[in-house]
């Protein structure tokens, strides 16, 4: 796919579903680090078949996550950062859903607490 035809960013599960395999995310932790790879640089570290490779590349590639190319011989990839900006806008909601209710739950624990103490302390009187 050409820059010029971006895919557009697919919903959050086909995302982490093609996040949840091992290989697939070791694959996109190399191209985040290194930019640009080819399907040989991407392959050597696994010990799978060049088809398997291919197959975890297109599912990456379908979900978004990357973009391939071809530079005369090589096949080119490289990270899509709209698609994990996405995960990451999504994984930020999700943290601050979650803090918010953690501390929601920590002040009516805390009142909760102040509570029963004054009860008691009455209750001794």
């Amino acid at each position: 796919m050409n820059p010029q035809q971006t895919a557009p960013i697919p919903d959050m599960p086909t995302l982490f579903g093609a996040l949840a395999d091992p290989h697939r995310l070791a694959i996109v932790e190399t191209l985040a680090a290194g930019g640009e790879k080819t399907v040989g640089e991407l392959a050597a570290p696994f010990a799978i078949s060049a088809p398997a490779i291919s197959r975890h590349l297109a599912v990456l590639e379908s979900a978004g996550v990357i973009e391939r190319r071809i530079n005369r011989q090589w096949r080119v990839c490289r990270i899509r950062p709209d698609a994990l900006a996405a995960v990451e806008g999504w994984v930020e909601t999700q943290r601050r859903f979650w803090n918010a209710s953690l501390e929601r739950l920590e002040r009516m624990l805390g009142e909760n607490a102040n509570t029963e103490t004054t009860g008691n302390e009455e209750k001794k009187r």
